[in-house]
């Protein structure tokens, strides 16, 4: 029996982090009024995040990337000048440059302090942001299916993504620093491989029945059936800066499983691979983001990633078309050649050294960066 197109459906989730104009470190504990004038503008497409210093926006479910393009612009926007009433700021941005994750504190939440009691210190330290991406795909087994496939590619998409270079005021010498925080946590990294919907759900009812963890929310991979929606939920990436290169993303995502879906339809798979192959190009885009080279396993070839993302838009240029996003895809190529979020700090905070600034400056400067490019084309 053939399996029903997949909706194709878009939704993307957003976490930023309040700043304090003057000082630009992160607003600890940020008045409640914050969030109640949030909520006024946005009902509910706005929530608390773990750290008080955190906010999070959802976007509709959308029937293209233009459309959610424009409801993120429209969310971004709306807590930007939240922020300003309150002579704060919003940044889109996985780390703060220099921000203590030891002075933060936890919002007042069930949920939150029953995971800060569970993981103690290792979910104290996320004061980190990321950027997932739901697809709507409503058949359970056909969403199993394209995460095993799909999963080649987060390291593709981690690289563009890349905007943490920065760690509590130091130059990490990584693009995607987020990601070395986050899989402290248990549970993390890639999707394991299921043969069916019904053995994913087996697995998951063992740590539920257990004990070990309410349901499949605390399954944290970089790639995930959500269990809240019929979407396959992708959350390897950082949140981006400028929202465009979010989109891009967010669209490359979309076209690689119409692209997966499309070959299945023509009884053609993508080979999957070990774990620990694609753990090697997962490491890569986090250590050098469009800067470096990834592993083509099919060849067993380093290529740079620019050639890669040209392979990448080759690939899913079909799909693109069909789906109305192919100048969202290939603004891909914008981003490799002017270089990320986190290319860009680095830039500014470099720079900013080089003319003699104290390393304070710089990362003020940093933030300043990131104020202004949080909120450009919203």
């Amino acid at each position: 029996m053939a399996i029903p197109k997949p909706e194709f459906t878009i939704g993307i989730e957003e976490e930023y982090l309040l700043v304090d104009r003057d000082t630009r470190n992160l607003v600890q504990d940020p008045p409640e009024s914050v969030m109640k004038d949030a909520v006024r503008k946005l009902e509910g497409q706005v929530g608390h995040e773990f750290l008080r210093s955190q906010i999070e926006v959802g976007t509709r479910i959308c029937s293209t990337i233009q459309e959610a393009r424009t409801d993120l612009a429209r969310l971004r926007k709306a807590v930007a000048e939240v922020a300003e009433q309150h002579d704060f700021a919003m940044i889109a941005a996985s780390t703060h440059p220099f921000a203590e994750w030891g002075e933060q504190l936890t919002t007042d939440n069930e949920r939150y302090h029953m995971l800060a009691e569970d993981l103690q210190a290792v979910v104290r330290r996320l004061v980190i942001c990321g950027m997932h991406v739901h697809v709507g795909i409503g058949d359970n087994d056909l969403r199993i299916d394209l995460m095993n496939q799909v999963s080649y590619f987060v390291p593709h998409l981690l690289a563009l993504s890349a905007s943490s270079p920065f760690w509590h005021g130091r130059d990490t010498g990584l693009k995607s620093y987020r990601m070395s925080v986050f899989k402290a946590l248990p549970r993390t990294g890639l999707p394991e491989v299921f043969s069916s919907w019904s053995e994913y759900r087996r697995h998951v009812d063992v740590l539920v029945e257990a004990g070990l963890i309410e349901d499949a929310t605390k399954l944290w991979w970089d790639v995930r059936p959500s269990e809240r929606f019929p979407t396959l939920e992708m959350r390897i990436s950082d949140v981006c800066t400028g929202i465009d290169d979010g989109i891009t993303v967010a669209a490359l995502y979309l076209s690689l499983l119409h692209m997966l879906y499309r070959r299945r339809r023509l009884n053609q798979r993508w080979r999957t691979y070990a774990d620990m192959l694609v753990e090697e190009n997962v490491w890569r885009a986090q250590r050098y983001g469009v800067e470096g080279s990834l592993m083509d396993f099919g060849i067993g070839e380093l290529i740079p990633y620019p050639e890669l993302i040209e392979e990448l838009i080759a690939l899913v240029s079909e799909d693109a078309d069909e789906l109305g996003c192919v100048a969202e895809v290939e603004h891909a190529r914008e981003i490799v050649a002017r270089g990320t979020s986190a290319d860009r700090q680095l830039e500014v905070y470099r720079g900013a050294m080089a003319t003699g600034a104290d390393e304070q400056v710089a990362l003020r400067a940093v933030v300043d960066l990131l104020i202004h490019e949080s909120v450009a084309g919203v």
